[in-house]
């Protein structure tokens, strides 16, 4: 008998050791293809992230990219893992630290050879390896797929089997112009850590759709819009309607406006269940202000050194001060109280909205010029950054590699300066020249940030419509002759009137209809 348990034992072991050196080689195998030991987790050196069965919908649904990319693969494949390759030449352009595009493109894979995943790839009808799918990631989340499926978000990526391929791929879904060759943008590049080069605010194009597109999320997440906030909003969109600087920002404010009224009454005041049926509403309409490809999370001009800095308010003063340099003579009283109530209402840290109200209330004299308005802006912005610089100095809080200072600084504009004084801990006293002042915030905040979108997005977009810039035109500002710069102002504020318009004749229709 002991030596029958003896002789169990010695089994039990050997069975044991060969589990574990099965284990360890198995473990070592699937890490070289790229599956590590966290499912949702991505293996080291590796940008596309691995799921399974158990992680699939869950990190999908929770993704914030509007569009992924699942390649389904199996490790014993050998055309896949030749592509592995290719498909993370892509993936590291959208994932990972080193990003040069994040938050745009959520590049993920599933490995179709292992059991537990076998129902999964079934869901979305793999035939062959590798097998890649595009959509939204929600739209993954307990979706089943096949190639007959009409009106389906989802979409079989039938010509990606070089990483150049793939791009020019989803470039062309995008209506985007990624590279293979895109690098990282670095704030670090800029002039004196914080000088804003004029080389980079072409940049802050994409930082203000974002910073546009969370300020409104965030308005409907906390249910800002009621009965004493929504005209104020209203007052708001008209003028992005007219005046932002991205066009599909302004056509995303003018549909919104248009449908205000349905989906805000002005007639009632929303309980919070009602006002929870509202934002669902709005989600299932999928109205996005600035249009469905507008990342999150990524900022470019905007980006800090640290997570928690720079990033939502730089964007947001970016577009104030754009607006600013656009506007007419006789828009920039109402400019200057939209901006105000819209920050009064709808910015949700409340010692800078008290700091910004006071500043807006301490104006007595009306605006008569857009001139005014925007040095009034642009002095408001540095007393802010005075404050926050000595905030952020006791606290330690501020961004090292921007610091708050004085803007613009001599490097960006030095004919702005007549003379200066103060260093180390002194508060820098600057005699300025308003005149150079304002030159420089209409082309910098104007001509350059404006012309920069046109040369990306919209030529992309109406190519066939509008004539090539000539040769000569800088990238940085270029040169528009008076009459199309006036015909634009002159459409986006006819846009404007007409969404206006719009509104009204859609709330006496359903006057009307009460009334009969």
């Amino acid at each position: 008998m002991a030596s029958s348990a003896r002789l169990l034992a010695l089994l039990a072991l050997l069975a044991l050791l060969v589990l574990l050196l099965a284990a360890a080689r198995g473990a070592d195998s699937l890490r070289s293809l790229g599956v590590g030991e966290d499912a949702a987790a991505v293996a080291q050196g590796d940008a596309a992230v691995d799921l399974n069965a158990t992680t699939f919908d869950a990190f999908l649904g929770a993704a914030r990219e509007p569009f992924a990319v699942v390649e389904f693969f199996a490790h014993w494949c050998p055309a896949c893992r030749n592509y592995k390759p290719h498909y993370e030449k892509v993936a590291k352009l959208f994932n990972g630290q080193d990003a040069a595009h994040p938050g745009r493109v959520l590049m993920a894979r599933v490995d179709c050879a292992l059991k537990a995943n076998i129902d999964l790839c079934s869901r979305f009808s793999v035939d062959h390896y590798p097998f890649l799918l595009w959509g939204p990631p929600t739209k993954f989340v307990s979706a089943k797929w096949d190639r007959k499926q009409e009106k389906s978000e989802i979409k079989l990526i039938d010509d990606g089997r070089t990483a150049e391929r793939l791009l020019k791929w989803i470039n062309k879904q995008m209506e985007s112009s990624f590279t293979l060759d895109d690098k990282k943008y670095e704030n670090e590049s800029m002039l004196p850590k914080n000088a804003s080069d004029p080389e980079q605010i072409v940049r802050a194009i994409y930082d203000v759709e974002e910073a546009t597109a969370h300020a409104f999320q965030i308005i409907l997440e906390h249910k800002m819009i009621k009965p004493e906030t929504r005209d104020s909003l209203v007052r708001f969109l008209q003028i992005l309607v007219a005046h932002h600087p991205s066009k599909r920002c302004r056509r995303g404010s003018a549909e919104l406006l248009i449908n205000f009224d349905d989906h805000w009454p002005s007639n009632i005041s929303l309980s919070s269940q009602e006002s929870s049926r509202m934002l669902e509403s709005v989600e299932t309409d999928d109205h996005k202000i600035c249009g469905k490809e507008v990342p999150h999370g990524y900022w470019m001009f905007c980006r800090g050194s640290k997570s928690e800095t720079r990033g939502f308010s730089c964007g947001l003063w970016v577009l104030l001060h754009s607006l600013t340099v656009q506007i007419g003579d006789g828009e920039s009283q109402s400019t200057f109280t939209s901006i105000c109530d819209f920050i009064h209402n709808f910015f949700i840290c409340e010692e800078c909205r008290k700091h910004f109200y006071g500043m807006c209330s301490s104006v007595s004299v009306p605006f008569k010029s857009a001139r005014d308005l925007s040095l009034w802006l642009w002095s408001t912005h540095n007393k802010v950054n005075e404050r926050l610089m000595k905030d952020e100095k006791d606290l330690g809080t501020g961004d090292p590699s921007f610091p708050k200072v004085v803007w613009p600084p001599k490097a960006l504009c030095p004919s702005c300066y007549r003379s200066s004084s103060g260093t180390g801990d002194e508060a820098v006293q600057v005699d300025w020249n308003e005149d150079e002042v304002f030159s420089f915030l209409v082309n910098y905040y104007g001509k350059t940030l404006v012309s920069s979108y046109k040369e990306t997005y919209v030529e992309s977009q109406e190519k066939k419509h509008v004539m090539p810039l000539s040769d000569d035109a800088s990238s940085s500002a270029a040169r528009v002759p008076i009459g199309a710069a006036l015909g634009v102002a002159a459409a986006s504020c006819i846009f404007g009137a007409l969404a206006c318009f719009w509104r009204a004749q859609q709330k006496n229709r359903k006057q009307r209809k009460n009334w009969n």
